[in-house]
């Protein structure tokens, strides 16, 4: 499979480090006395190689792990053992796509210990996607070093930040210092560490940006040796079509000459229902042509975001949710607002496929909640947005079929898109491991964690992380694989895993 070629790139900020002391040190005295602090012992041990797991032990001193293999016959003692038997070992969990800053600032030391990653087996999460990185890496990086919590972080630059912190949120082309500036801020952003620019091309005022513009922006992040990670600019039939978006993002990655990974992959809402296939079809042509193309996928069959971004049109959004707002009660525009946001509640499937998540009618469908209200279902979004200040949805707008089918290629990895109200921040990776290897057997075991470790860490560039091999960092994983489950579900969306 194609991979990153540029330089290896270490996480930004380590913020645990799970056993603690002097690597080096740890690794000698495992080397000259046959100890380790920590021992592994009787685990079902999967590397995050492509490879079956073995019945071994992992052998961990200060933060590093020195040793894999039969301890009795290495003559390996251990401080602490940890019996395994029954349990899958694997490298800690990797998860691309979160939405997690303001658990990891918070003030609050037990919410930086964002448990709804960590009871999913993931010690290493990414954040700054969808476009929404701050360029002030190095500054976000020595914050969360200053009040860590319980995973390692890395971070994306995010193009709607560094569009924003330049030409605002109007819909217009940067003329020509406009987009030196914002290139300036990319470069920097790589300079300080970034894994790459995240965009969100779907969201205003992302959406105003031309192809050009993008592309401009991620030759930075390319000739630094970042990757352009991206929702696309639709993923259903909302602007320019699924397919089109498909194009583009290739087109993108061509033009900048640096690998793509398409963020979430899906095909979302009744117009692409079974298009999966041909999505597909589009990205293995481009990577038998040498190019460089990933995606990760969360396995719910319900997306998330908020009303506004669902509903309202995008030539509304200029000038950000202020104008949305005066726009929503402009008697000129009504009846225009109310045809396109009809169809947008279509193509998600109807009302009753839209359920409130966040805010005062959480747990509640568009549907019925147009019918407490006597209004239709269009007059309830506007409200909620125009005089409710937006809520959070999840939007049931997806087949099994079309996210098994994606589930399926050795290029689609593991994320959550942890975001507020919806389950997929607290039950993802069990989930995944749940319904499609146990359950269905789309995914081996095998698959699962390769899939969920090593190779994401090799997409990325990560520096001894996602495998169980000597010198690598104790990032390790022991799981229940008969008990390994998710528990929270729509209607308790924050409830913690179980079998880690």
């Amino acid at each position: 499979m194609a991979m990153n070629t540029g330089r290896r790139r270490s996480l930004l900020t380590v913020v645990l480090l799970l056993c603690g002391a002097c690597a080096v040190a740890g690794a000698a005295a495992a080397d000259e006395k046959h100890a380790v602090d920590v021992l592994i012992a009787n685990g079902l041990v999967f590397t995050g190689e492509d490879k079956p797991g073995i019945w071994a032990d992992v052998g961990l001193s200060g933060d590093r792990i020195v040793f894999v293999g039969d301890a009795s016959v290495a003559g390996i003692d251990a401080a602490r053992t940890i019996d395994a038997t029954g349990m899958v070992v694997s490298p800690g969990l990797i998860d691309v796509h979160t939405h997690s800053e303001a658990e990891l600032t918070s003030d609050d030391p037990i919410v930086r210990r964002v448990p709804n990653h960590t009871l999913q087996g993931v010690s290493t999460i990414f954040i700054g996607n969808d476009g929404g990185g701050t360029p002030d890496i190095e500054r976000m990086a020595a914050s969360l070093r200053s009040a860590p919590g319980a995973v390692n972080v890395a971070q994306f630059v995010g193009f709607g930040e560094v569009r924003k912190r330049v030409i605002g949120e109007t819909a217009r082309a940067p003329i020509a210092s406009e987009l030196g500036a914002m290139r300036e801020l990319v470069a920097g952003a790589m300079c300080q560490g970034a894994l790459g620019l995240s965009a969100g091309l779907y969201y205003a005022p992302q959406s105003f940006a031309t192809t050009d513009e993008v592309v401009a922006l991620a030759q930075e992040a390319g000739w630094r040796g970042g990757v352009y990670d991206t929702h696309m600019r639709d993923e259903s039939s909302d602007n320019i079509g699924l397919i089109a978006a498909v194009n583009e993002t290739l087109d993108i990655g061509m033009r900048a000459n640096l690998p793509v990974h398409i963020a979430h992959i899906k095909a979302q809402g009744v117009d692409v229902h079974g298009k999966s296939s041909e999505v597909i079809g589009l990205i293995n042509a481009a990577r038998e042509r040498g190019q460089n193309v990933t995606a990760d996928q969360y396995p719910w069959i319900a997306s998330g975001t908020r009303v506004s971004n669902a509903l309202v049109p995008r030539w509304a959004m200029d000038g950000g949710m202020s104008a949305v707002v005066r726009r929503l009660a402009d008697p000129a525009l009504k009846n225009r607002l109310e045809l396109e946001i009809a169809d947008n509640i279509r193509r998600r499937g109807g009302p009753e496929s839209i359920l409130l998540t966040s805010g005062p009618h959480r747990g509640v469908t568009l549907g019925k909640l147009a019918q407490s209200w006597g209004v239709t279902p269009v007059e309830a979004g506007v409200r909620v947005v125009r005089d409710e200040g937006d809520a959070r949805i999840a939007s049931f707008n997806m087949t099994p079929a079309d996210m098994e089918n994606f589930a399926r290629q050795e290029w689609v990895i593991s994320s959550s898109d942890a975001s507020t109200g919806h389950p997929r921040k607290f039950g993802s990776m069990p989930l995944r491991w749940r319904l499609l290897v146990r359950e269905r057997g789309v995914l081996s075991a095998q698959d699962f964690i390769r899939r969920s470790t090593g190779l994401t860490a090799d997409i990325y560039g990560l520096t001894d992380r996602g495998y169980l091999r000597r010198g690598a960092f104790a990032d390790v994983l022991v799981f229940d694989p008969r008990n390994f489950r998710e528990n929270a579900d729509f209607a308790n969306p924050t409830l913690l895993s179980d079998g880690v």
